[in-house]
């Protein structure tokens, strides 16, 4: 697994963890149903990092990893 897979699940962790009332310790803090709004956008932002990981090379950006060519002018 990568960082940003490993971080995902951290945070998808913790968030499940806070909102079925349980006492979390998370990065070396206790977090609880306060925290949960930075627990989630933390979740959102390592969410992201690894979807964009888990993309093939070529389909990331762009024309989704297509060359364009035109030949119009060939004659």
């Amino acid at each position: 697994m990568s960082t940003a897979t490993d971080m995902y699940a951290a945070y998808l962790a913790a968030e499940t963890a806070i909102l079925l009332g349980k006492d979390v310790s998370f990065q070396g803090r206790r977090v609880a149903m306060e925290d949960l709004d930075s627990i989630r956008k933390g979740r959102q932002e390592w969410e992201a990092k690894a979807s964009a990981e888990a993309q093939p090379a070529g389909r990331r950006g762009g024309l989704g990893g297509y060359a364009v060519a035109s030949f119009n002018d060939c004659n």
